[in-house]
């Protein structure tokens, strides 16, 4: 059986698609699962264990009918038995059509007319759960299982020799991202912590625990953020994984993870490191699973920088 998923949206959103394309490759073991997702999002797919290739679509672009047309034709050369479609678009549901695999899911609403089967999207559950939804049409009713992800032992490797370099792998370290993440759902410069709330955060903790290191994850959008912390905060160490690999690798080796609502937070729920998530707009309940590992502060105001400083603390130290 050839399956193809087409998952728009951001490496978080393709993090929580996971638990759904893992399900379906324990029920089809030869099954070959391709997946459809944007350029940025590719990065994903590193850390998968189920998928067989990435095929990628600027879902969001301006595309005209020939690109969409391109698409059509990729997707129809392959012929595939079977389509999930994540999201609720007419036009997604109008080029799955066109490209004649018999059996083609998606979610009610736009574009379910194109579609042999249908089901109900219920925006109040956890994001991972209502995604496996999709699967009942192909006879896998089961709960969804926890993210999980596939680290490739190089990836391993360096974040060892990484927490090497750092002076970490003896102390322990907690690790920190409350940086620019294009792989969020929204915008992200909305989802930044700022500089100055992190610093009585941090400092409180070198107070606290003197022998544990703080690691800031930099990614390729927060050199000036992370610049900005270490000036206030100079004591802090910086880490600068250039893939997926090696970024969940780092994040499984920490202690405690404290992030925005972000990829890495996501990444930090599948490999079950203890998890304090900051959210602004966003409701903690749909992104994170019920578990005494994953903590959630919740803005009052909808914005993330108006969350206090003690909050998070208090949240740290008193769990």
């Amino acid at each position: 059986m050839r399956v193809v998923a087409l998952v728009p949206g951001g490496i978080g959103d393709q993090i929580l698609f996971f638990p759904t394309l893992d399900s379906l490759k324990r029920y089809y073991p030869n099954a070959q699962i391709d997946v459809v997702t944007e350029p940025q999002s590719k990065a994903a797919y590193r850390v998968s264990k189920s998928v067989h290739e990435v095929l990628t679509f600027d879902y969001k672009d301006r595309n005209s009918l020939a690109d969409w047309g391109n698409l059509v034709g990729t997707i129809r050369d392959r012929e595939y038995d079977v389509a999930i479609a994540f999201g609720q678009s007419w036009l997604v549901g109008l080029m799955l059509w066109l490209t004649g695999i018999p059996l083609r899911i998606g979610f009610q609403g736009k574009g379910a007319v194109f579609l042999t089967h249908t089901v109900p999207f219920n925006p109040s559950q956890y994001v991972a759960a209502a995604y496996h939804e999709l699967l009942k049409p192909l006879g896998i009713a089961t709960p969804v299982p926890e993210l999980a992800v596939n680290v490739p032992i190089p990836d391993i490797d360096w974040s060892q020799n990484e927490q090497k370099r750092l002076g970490v792998n003896d102390t322990g370290y907690v690790l920190i991202y409350g940086g620019v993440d294009a792989g969020s759902r929204g915008k992200g410069a909305e989802k930044i912590y700022p500089v100055e709330h992190w610093q009585p955060i941090i400092q409180e903790f070198q107070q606290k625990q003197p022998d544990m290191s703080v690691v800031v994850i930099q990614g390729a959008d927060d050199e000036q953020f992370v610049r900005s912390l270490r000036e206030s905060c100079p004591e802090i160490k910086v880490t600068s994984p250039d893939n997926t690999g090696k970024l969940t690798a780092m994040i499984a080796g920490a202690n405690l993870m404290l992030s925005t609502e972000s990829a890495p937070l996501q990444l930090s729920v599948a490999v079950q490191t203890y998890t304090i998530g900051l959210f602004g707009s966003s409701d903690p309940d749909k992104l994170l699973p019920k578990s005494e590992k994953f903590l959630a502060i919740k803005s009052p105001s909808g914005k993330v920088a108006d969350i206090s400083p003690t909050t998070v603390s208090e949240k740290i130290w008193g769990g």
